[in-house]
């Protein structure tokens, strides 16, 4: 048996015994008795826990598949619907994106997703790994999907010093190489259960390993340093305004973003372009506005974000510039993606009620 067969088979036998309980999975026995996840559930999984924790996922994916059990039911779903619930998930080009891939799986795919990786990356917001992922856990093909949880289990396993991101077509070769003709699918999860469990970030747990025995880094002494990484880039940090008015009847006023770019089609607070020297321009309606001391922070993949805060007492015949009014009884803060609901709470916190 070769090094990376013995890998493979201790691997799965230890996923046999320990394999997470996930809402989106069917556990390693139905998988050894034929029964595969049902691939709805599995493409929404892995287009959530993109970028995302299993722990914030969890429970959202429970609400999205009580709400919308098929890719039927989430194909007809109205578009804010869709954003509402994803609100505190980030990364809303996902929920795009997911509302695109299921109208077009419905509609001219007879709602069946594709059984072939090249397929499953045609759709809308399925990327190499999504697509790997889908094909090797949906539909049980030998496809290699890497994360950052098996690129950091494989640089450990082969010893990879190279840091990243220079290594990373040595380590999905290496990856490859390790995936069984023999269940790929129970691979493939068990590879993301190591690394979220065993083989973390910091400090790993090599003596639960049941691999350390088959570990490279862990024979150098060096598994925990592993992978490396290359500096990065210090984050600029873009400044903005957001403005918090409320009439005298208690409605927001409140804006749909753009379907493009950050925050795409979600509701939020009305404000300036998030630059490092933003523009002033006139607030979104006539009112007194008064800035609320300090600012709210948020942080994005490519960027540091610091709002000031404005807030108006607004008449009852307002007629906003920009933005549309809420009434109090539809407005749930919890719709807000997080940056918006930051600054929701800032301006109660600064004393703001608005009515």
């Amino acid at each position: 048996m070769t090094h990376e067969r013995r890998i493979a088979a201790t691997l799965l036998a230890w996923y046999d015994a320990n394999a997470r309980d996930l809402p989106w999975r069917t556990g390693p026995d139905a998988a050894r008795a034929g029964l595969r996840p049902d691939p709805y559930r599995v493409w929404l999984s892995e287009v959530m826990l993109q970028q995302t924790t299993v722990a914030a996922v969890r429970d959202r994916f429970l609400r999205f598949v009580e709400r919308w059990p098929d890719v039927a039911a989430l194909a007809a779903a109205p578009d804010a619907e869709v954003m509402a619930e994803w609100a505190g998930l980030g990364y809303y080009a996902r929920a795009r994106n997911l509302l695109a891939c299921a109208r077009i799986v419905a509609r001219d795919l007879d709602g069946q997703f594709p059984r072939s990786r090249a397929g499953l990356q045609a759709l809308p917001g399925i990327g190499p790994y999504t697509a790997a992922a889908i094909a090797a856990i949906a539909f049980d093909l030998p496809e290699c999907a890497v994360d950052g949880n098996v690129e950091r289990v494989v640089a450990r396993l082969f010893a990879v010093a190279e840091p990243l991101p220079a290594a990373r077509a040595r380590i999905g070769s290496l990856a490859a190489a390790l995936v069984p003709g023999d269940r790929p699918g129970d691979h493939t999860q068990a590879m993301m259960d190591l690394g979220a469990t065993i083989c973390t970030p910091r400090n790993p747990d090599c003596d639960a390993c049941p691999l350390r025995a088959l570990c490279g880094g862990h024979a150098r002494g060096i598994a925990a340093d592993l992978p490396r990484k290359a500096p990065k880039a210090a984050k600029p940090v873009r400044r903005g305004i957001a403005y918090v008015g409320r009439r005298a009847d208690g409605a927001w006023l409140l804006e749909r973003r753009p379907a493009r770019g950050l925050l795409g089609g979600m509701l939020g607070w009305p404000g300036t372009e998030w630059t490092v020297s933003p523009a002033r321009p006139a607030p979104p309606a006539r009112a007194e506005w008064r800035a609320v001391p300090g600012e709210v922070r948020h942080t994005f993949t490519h960027f540091h974000l610091a709002l000031s805060v404005m807030v108006a007492e607004l008449p009852a015949g307002a007629n906003p510039e920009r933005g549309e009014f809420i009434a109090s009884d539809h407005f749930r803060p919890a719709d807000l993606p997080t940056v918006m609901r930051k600054v929701h709470a800032h301006a109660l916190a600064g004393g703001f009620e608005g009515h």
